[in-house]
């Protein structure tokens, strides 16, 4: 059984985070992505933290897509683009808006030429509004949608790690391309699916923002019940969720403190909260007698959410992550062997994508122009003229 995307090409015109990341999802599910970019490349092949003059973040939010090195302000180029377009099924860009309509390649442009094309745009803040041409990133909208103010306790505010709000937003971009592509299976029309990093933080925050309503700007950042948190131990940490009445009373019971699961004053996760700091110093002291690794097993045979803080290294080894499939190794023509991320989504009657690693820049620039019906001698012009 084919995968299910399989046949359909998408044209990625992105940088960063947020917009590869939803193509390269798309990739996952078997699409033929091939990466449009500019001489000098996406953004993240100049992060820190290379691996043989490849970056981390661009091998990890590029796999599975052909290269090809494109100058969009050359007529030759957007030439390109537009013959690619009529072979194409979807575009996904993440220019500041405006910036694709002047390139001539913006929805208005590419669906003249290809009626049927799904046109996803990802932008910091919208395509409206007076934010909509500010440069938007990641943890600035953390900053922005009351994130950053969630968290860190009673301390300053503080942003998450791990560009939760790029990979959620692609996310959310890659799910509208499938309900288009899906919407033109039954009916034939294409269409543009806008989405943004301020849509994305928003929605993260779905239950937070009924709550930020109702109770006002004094919303309190301790998380249900209060225990709910990392905890020091005698070796290491452990984060422990006891958010229910049951996970608390095992809790409890499984720590050694089985009076204070019985205590009047703390037996409803209101009164929890209202006595979160003592609450928080009594389990933390209890759990000075054992290192997080031998509380990790006692709570989890007590039915009890919890986890040992572990660095993202150990889950190349890590049992369940192995389990399910999610660590896979390729060969990448520069950084040789490495192992990288599974599929993370499994079906039951079709197999998983093969993984390919991220393109060198410009890697598979000849095959696509041969694949359009360009000669050698017309690639050679094209380099000369650097449009390639």
């Amino acid at each position: 059984m084919p995968l299910p995307l399989e046949g359909v090409r998408v044209l990625d015109f992105c940088s960063y985070i947020a917009g590869p990341y939803c193509p390269t999802l798309l990739a996952d599910l078997g699409a033929e992505v091939i990466k449009i970019e500019a001489h000098r490349g996406d953004q993240t092949r100049y992060f820190p933290s290379t691996l043989k003059e490849e970056t981390r973040i661009f091998l990890g939010v590029n796999r599975n897509k052909k290269g090809i090195i494109l100058d969009l302000k050359q007529e030759a180029g957007r030439e390109i683009v537009y013959k690619l377009t009529r072979t194409a099924d979807v575009v996904v860009e993440n220019f500041r808006p405006g910036v694709a309509d002047r390139l001539r390649i913006g929805y208005e442009h590419l669906a003249a030429l290809n009626p049927t094309i799904i046109y996803a745009s990802i932008s910091g803040y919208g395509s409206r509004g007076p934010m909509r041409d500010r440069p938007g990133f990641d943890q600035v909208l953390q900053a922005m949608t009351g994130i950053a103010v969630s968290q860190g306790g009673d301390g300053p505010p503080q942003v998450q790690g791990g560009s939760v709000v790029d990979y959620y937003t692609a996310t959310l971009a890659a799910f509208g391309v499938m309900a288009a592509l899906f919407v033109r299976e039954r009916t034939g029309i294409g269409q543009k699916v806008e989405t943004s990093l301020l849509q994305g933080a928003l929605a993260m925050q779905a239950g937070r923002f009924i709550w930020a309503d109702h109770e006002g700007r004094d919303v309190k950042r301790d998380l249900a019940g209060g225990i709910n948190r990392i905890f020091k131990t005698k070796e290491g940490h452990i984060y422990i969720s006891a958010h229910t009445e049951t996970f608390w009373q095992s809790l409890c019971q499984t720590i050694g403190i089985p009076q204070i699961g019985t205590d009047p004053r703390y037996n409803s996760m209101s009164k929890r909260s209202q006595h979160l700091a003592e609450l928080v110093a009594i389990v933390e002291e209890a759990l000075q007698a054992k290192s997080a690794e031998e509380w990790e097993q006692l709570l989890s045979a007590a039915d009890v959410p919890c986890s040992v803080t572990r660095p993202i290294e150990d889950m190349f080894d890590h049992p369940q992550v192995k389990a399910m499939h999610m660590v896979t190794h390729l060969t990448h023509p520069v950084v040789g062997g490495m192992r990288t991320m599974g599929v993370p989504i499994a079906f039951s009657k079709m197999p998983s994508r093969e993984q390919q690693p991220a393109p060198t820049l410009g890697q598979h620039t000849e095959e696509i122009l041969h694949s359009l019906g360009y000669t050698a001698e017309q690639v050679a012009e094209l380099k000369r003229a650097k449009v390639i």
